[in-house]
């Protein structure tokens, strides 16, 4: 903001404001910004007197304008991510970049998501109302980020803070025991000693994990981080956008179901699905999706996007995007094929759309069909060996690639069926039916479907983890006995995606896929931060009879 070309009445309320909250510098002056946006720091107050670190981008002239906002634990200082916020300032907004209490720069205790939301430190509330407070604000408040800032809009958005107009969130979640620390009902120490390198004091991180594993099971410690148990509370319009190739687009599609089915009166009706063919991210949301380059119509200016939402809700601007559909989905399809059925755009009025929950049965020979099995005694042996694991070596979850490496490991089980005839169209929720036995107490079920094409290639879609201890819900641990078989029903995800004639369906099943999978230890005792001594090898068994039939339900839709 350029101070001298304030009326003077404005400059001298800005000058005060500096003086009294603590701007503490115009952030990195060697950086020049696109559009004249200048970026300025600020340590805001929180009720208990905290200050919390925010970044301002501000376009060029006189204001005021809205605000937008973002909340993040992670560092966003490097000349990207600035640009791209830059960019956004330039279209006649405000914009607020915070760190979560305890990273980066901003003070306090580091507790992960529990000070942004409904309890006695409400920092996303306090943010919201002391941006819109400001001398360059119009009052107006929007949210938008996606992933941990997707998170942080939902835990905001139930403490209602009255200048929060609308939101824009992409690839977001509810509760961290499902979506995030505990996937599946999983573990995940080792991906999480690392968010110490966010944290002013890094031994805040220490203790957080020691917390989590003092609560193994989804008790009322966890329920404090659910924002589904507070759909009722949320009650502004929001724009959702979940990426096929993420397996947190569950907790997008989720997000607007709660929303616009339990949520209060400006929420209700208000809520616009977009589901796109896309990896986990923000702004990475063009045609080429890791291996596969789907066509030009998979591509979406996000900036525009997002910018065209804030201008109606915030500006006031006729736009159309209160009348656009409200549910926006995109049907994939074989890429490099010509005439594939598949990659287009289509709409509902609502989710899910209408499907035939399709069993599809694993047989012994590793097959996969819809008849149910005829044999009254038969299973396939899948080892979970923690000592050797099969190896996923990412950070992120790996759709859109091939995924004939990892299948080719030993212990992990293919079943496909013969190349389909015609082609099928599977749109919906997935969810895994196994009936499985062990010799150990605990161990982890890993289902995940893929493309395979005729060439051989294998392209993931979605895929997802389950500790069985948990097979009769996350509030309790059930441990299996030798001999015993345990059905287990769990989610592996949401997709849409035209299989075409020649294609076929695979579904893998394993019990490790390390590191991004941390291997359980089989023992059934109580889970720790450090590796056990004594972890063992787990022999399963995935029963394929009549009676024990294992199968993976598609949602299939008719012609």
């Amino acid at each position: 903001m350029n101070i001298k070309k304030l009326h003077p009445c404005n400059r001298l309320l800005v000058l005060v404001t500096i003086s009294l909250l603590g701007y503490v510098s115009e952030a990195q002056e060697d950086l020049k910004l696109p559009g004249e946006v200048t970026e300025q720091h600020v340590m805001v107050p929180m009720r208990d007197g905290t200050r919390l670190s925010v970044y301002l981008y501000l376009p060029k002239g006189d204001g005021p304008w809205p605000v937008l906002l973002e909340q993040r634990y992670a560092n966003a200082r490097s000349n990207g991510s600035r640009f791209g916020l830059a960019n956004i300032a330039q279209h006649g907004y405000v914009v607020a970049l915070q760190n979560f209490r305890g990273t980066q720069l901003s003070e306090g205790r580091y507790v992960g998501y529990r000070a942004l939301g409904w309890g006695k430190q409400q920092d996303g509330y306090d943010t919201v109302e002391w941006l819109a407070k400001q001398p360059f604000s119009t009052g107006k408040v929007g949210t938008f980020g996606s992933s941990q800032a997707g998170f942080a809009q939902n835990f905001l958005a139930v403490t209602q803070p009255p200048s929060l107009k609308c939101q824009y969130m992409i690839d977001t979640g509810l509760s961290l025991f499902h979506e995030g620390y505990r996937i599946g009902g999983t573990t995940r120490p080792n991906r999480f000693k690392g968010m110490a390198a966010a944290c002013r004091v890094k031994s805040h991180n220490d203790d957080m994990l020691k917390e989590w594993f003092e609560h193994p099971t989804y008790d009322r410690y966890w329920k404090d981080e659910d924002c589904t148990r507070h759909f009722r509370k949320m009650n502004v319009p929001c724009m959702t956008i979940g990426s096929w190739y993420d397996f947190m687009c569950q907790g997008s599609i989720e997000s607007y179901i709660g929303r616009q089915h339990s949520g209060g009166s400006q929420s209700k009706g208000n809520q616009k699905l977009l589901i796109v063919p896309w990896l986990h991210g923000r702004f990475n949301k063009g045609s080429l999706v890791a291996e596969m380059q789907y066509p030009e119509n998979a591509a979406i200016d996000m900036v525009q996007h997002m910018v065209q939402w804030f201008d109606h809700y915030l500006k006031g601007i006729d736009n159309g995007a209160d009348t656009q559909p409200t549910i926006q989905y995109y049907a994939m399809g074989a890429v490099g094929e010509e005439h594939a059925p598949g990659n287009i755009w289509k709409t509902a009025e609502d989710w899910p759309v209408h499907s035939n929950d399709t069993p599809y049965f694993l047989y012994s020979d590793q097959r996969l069909g819809v008849a149910r099995p005829k044999a009254a005694a038969d299973s396939v042996l899948l080892k979970a060996d923690p000592f050797q694991p099969a190896k996923l070596p990412n950070t992120a979850f790996q759709g859109a690639r091939d995924a004939r490496h990892y299948e080719a490991q030993p212990n992990v089980l293919r079943f496909t069926p013969d190349p389909l005839s015609s082609p099928l169209e599977v749109t919906g929720h997935v969810t895994a039916n196994l009936h499985v036995s062990s010799d150990a107490p605990d161990t982890d079920l890993i289902v995940r479907v893929s493309d395979v094409y005729p060439d051989g290639r294998s392209i993931l879609i979605i895929g997802y983890v389950h500790r069985v201890r948990y097979r009769d819900g996350f509030h309790k641990e059930v441990f299996m006995k030798p001999g015993r078989i345990y059905e287990t029903k769990f989610h592996v995800g949401w997709m849409s995606q035209v299989f075409n004639e020649g294609h076929r369906i695979r579904v893998t099943v394993s019990s490790t896929g390390d590191p991004f999978y941390e291997s359980n230890p089989n023992t059934g005792k109580p889970l720790t931060i450090d590796w056990p001594d004594d972890a063992r090898i787990a022999n399963n068994r995935i029963h394929t009879t009549r009676t024990h039939a294992s199968n993976i339900v598609l949602p299939v839709i008719s012609e």
